[in-house]
């Protein structure tokens, strides 16, 4: 079950973006920062526990996933675009991840690698030199 980040648990920051754009981009601050305090969040202790184990770059030691969103001119959009990022990931961390179980190889399927190494063997004994 996927659960849903609240939008009065994620604070916004304007910024000013960086790359191509203009004399625009140097007088508006169009790119948005974007910081999620995991700890204090009422998602539940599994999916916090999930999110913080995640080896991504943009979690900070201290629990807060800060984005960055600059892909458009608009400020709402790039909201917009921080916040569904935000929501994949805890979309990831909500889903559980199957526990594998050991199983042991067939009985068949152990003769056909034999067969297989016996037939390549014979293939490689026979590149040997010719006895006269």
């Amino acid at each position: 079950m996927t659960q849903w980040v609240q939008e009065n648990e994620v604070e916004f920051t304007a910024i000013r973006a960086q790359g191509p754009g203009g004399q625009n981009v140097n007088k508006t601050s169009n790119a948005v920062q974007l910081r999620f305090t995991v700890a204090s969040s009422t998602l539940s202790d599994a999916v916090k526990a999930r999110l913080l184990a995640m080896a991504d770059q943009r979690i900070t030691k201290d629990g807060v996933i800060v984005i960055k969103a600059q892909g458009s001119r608009s400020l709402e959009a790039n909201k917009v675009e921080a916040l569904a990022r935000l929501q994949e990931m805890v979309a990831q961390a909500s889903v559980v991840a199957k526990t594998r179980r050991p199983t042991r190889p067939t009985f068949g399927s152990k003769q056909r690698r034999l067969t297989g190494k016996a037939v390549r063997s014979d293939i490689k004994a026979g590149r040997g030199r010719v006895v006269e």
